[in-house]
């Protein structure tokens, strides 16, 4: 068996890097409260953090590769650590404007998602050099990956309480500076790690081409372009939850900010156990029912509970049902995906719908900021939880979601015709 260092060192690198995101969309928000007592500047803060993450997945796939998956890993992380640590030694000196604040966040949502992306890409060279299938290797850096996200939350949420907010976003820029270094040293003599040599030169002609096909395929899918439909509708709930109502419940009514982690880190792993068990026993059941179940599980009713409750216990409880419905939905998407868009078209379609589902997250923070200085924060729950449930029930009202249970007919060799019910994609819910 060949050494598996690059890849050990690349699943280390991706785990340290998102537990530092992890405290960042914990500690950010809560910072921000702290520093201006408004949800709805809270609500801002995400908006700049989350526009640029819209941009960057739909023009870096072609930057990524000319420039180098090392190289943008490395950089990408290094210019999160400077941005992270700016915010707290600014605040220290006086120095910190909001708009520098929310400068700052634009900074680092444009930088981290390319690093994500490139160390993603990675996997399948590296497991083939490090003798090792790729499914055994996807499985651990998807692990690894959730993993990272539940232990960083729940260390946020402990951190926050015990050091205060400013430390915490130096630590997360420690991380993203460790991160760094893992892949500076240990992604070495790597062909696909390196720029791309030789091939078409990238022009704006081209980028347009190939974003066409993308958009083609999408519109042609009845089934693929509900499904980003929906994900980009309940995306941008999802951002108003963990940026501003998550927040500003624990603030008010949870006891602070350990309660933000704790509900983080049991949603988290649940969501991981979710996924488990589908792998185990999905397969016993039709997609669409599963698919459908689930998201009516996982979606509205955190929102209610939270709105019907001032106490940690049972947001604990409905964070971990939440969790176990959740986590089995990207499962589903993601072998709807595998069956069904050719490989000549995944990247571009994957463009597409991942810049589609992520659209609505910038205005999700800044819209549910607005709702709860305007009417109060249990009335913002109940309205978006109601709001949740009328989109989760689309997969059973419409005739396309049939679509994820029926045959998968696509040629590997190259694009077919579009044709409504014949793809899917990996939004994240």
């Amino acid at each position: 068996m060949k050494a598996p260092g690059p890849l050990a060192t690349v699943l280390a690198a991706n785990a340290v890097s998102i537990s530092g995101n992890a405290l960042t969309l914990i500690g950010v928000p809560w910072f921000a409260l702290q520093t201006t007592g408004s949800p709805g500047k809270a609500g801002l803060v995400a908006f700049c953090a989350t526009l640029p993450v819209v941009v960057s997945a739909i023009v870096g796939g072609p930057v990524i590769d000319r420039i180098g998956r090392r190289r943008v890993s490395i950089a990408s992380d290094l210019v999160c650590a400077l941005a992270l640590a700016a915010i707290p030694l600014l605040h220290h000196a006086g120095r910190l404007d909001f708009w520098m604040l929310c400068a700052l966040m634009g900074v680092t949502g444009l930088f981290h998602a390319p690093g994500e992306t490139a160390r993603h890409v990675l996997v399948p060279d590296l497991a083939e050099q490090a003798g090792t299938t790729l499914a055994r290797a996807a499985s651990l850096f998807d692990a690894v990956s959730r993993g990272a996200r539940m232990t960083g939350a729940a260390l946020a949420g402990v951190l926050i309480a015990v050091v205060g907010a400013e430390t915490v976003l130096l630590l997360d820029a420690v991380t993203f500076g460790l991160s760094a270094l893992l892949v500076f040293g240990g992604v070495r003599g790597v062909p696909a790690a390196e720029p791309l040599r030789g091939g078409a030169p990238v022009s704006l002609a081209r980028y347009r081409a190939e974003l066409r096909e993308g958009y083609a395929f999408v519109l042609g899918s009845r089934l693929l372009l509900g499904i980003t439909l929906m994900v980009m509708f309940t995306n941008g709930l999802n951002q108003g939850w963990s940026s501003v109502l998550l927040p500003v419940h624990a603030q008010r009514n949870l006891g602070g900010a350990a309660a933000i982690g704790l509900v983080t880190a049991v949603f988290g792993g649940c969501a991981l156990l979710g996924a488990l068990l589908y792998a185990a026993v999905g397969h016993r059941w039709r997609r669409r029912t599963v698919f459908t179940v689930a998201f009516l599980v996982g979606g509205a009713p955190p929102y209610v509970v939270a709105a019907l409750t001032d106490s940690v216990l049972p947001m604990v409880v409905m964070a971990a049902v939440s969790g176990l419905g959740v986590g089995t939905l990207n499962p589903i998407l993601t072998t709807v995906m595998y069956e069904r868009v050719p490989d000549a078209l995944r990247s571009r379609v994957a463009g597409v719908t991942t810049a589609g589902v992520l659209m609505t997250t910038p205005l999700g923070g800044v819209g549910a900021g607005y709702l709860v200085e305007r009417v109060g924060l249990v009335p913002t729950l109940l309205t978006i939880g109601g709001l949740y449930f009328a989109a989760t029930l689309t997969p059973a009202l419409f005739p396309s979601w049939r679509g994820m249970d029926g045959p998968a007919e696509v040629s590997s060799s190259g694009p077919p015709s579009p044709a409504p019910g014949r793809a899917a994609t990996t939004p994240r819910p």
